[in-house]
């Protein structure tokens, strides 16, 4: 089973960017924790990040095309980005929405998420944790115990 993560802008500060909201794990580590979680698991998981919204839906309509599974954190995009939201909707991959801080709990244009009514579920508020939380969603649906 593939599962591809996807990570939008500002996420490769990961570490050094606003610790005190985003933590201080690097992108790196995320990406290590979850490919090592997936190697346990039996999942295949690649990892992609861009600043740029037309990489962000080229990777999402390619993880369409060959992944079982999407785990996207859109980052600011989430809150405005019509193109990215539309590239969830149109694949026929379920996807699950990650923020590592809580979005409600933030500034009120953060409270928002275009892309969360076409994703399957969304998990914020965990730190990099988070992640974990999404692949072990997917490894459950993708084995039948979630629907």
């Amino acid at each position: 089973m593939k599962v591809w993560v996807i990570n939008g802008p500002n996420l490769n500060l990961l570490g050094t960017r606003e610790p005190e909201i985003y933590g201080g794990d690097t992108l790196q580590k995320i990406n290590e924790q979850a490919m090592a979680y997936g190697e346990k698991n039996g999942l295949t998981v690649e990892c992609f990040q861009s600043n740029h919204e037309g990489e962000i839906v080229d990777f999402i309509q390619q993880a369409g095309e060959v992944a079982d599974f999407i785990i996207l954190n859109p980052a600011a995009y989430s809150h405005y980005s019509i193109a990215v939201r539309d590239a969830v909707a149109a694949v026929a991959v379920p996807v699950i929405e990650v923020h590592l801080s809580n979005i409600a709990a933030r500034d009120e244009f953060r409270h928002h998420s275009v892309v969360a009514p076409v994703a399957k579920g969304q998990i914020s508020g965990f730190g990099s944790y988070g992640y974990l939380m999404a692949l072990d969603a997917a490894k459950h649906f993708l084995w039948g115990g979630l629907k």
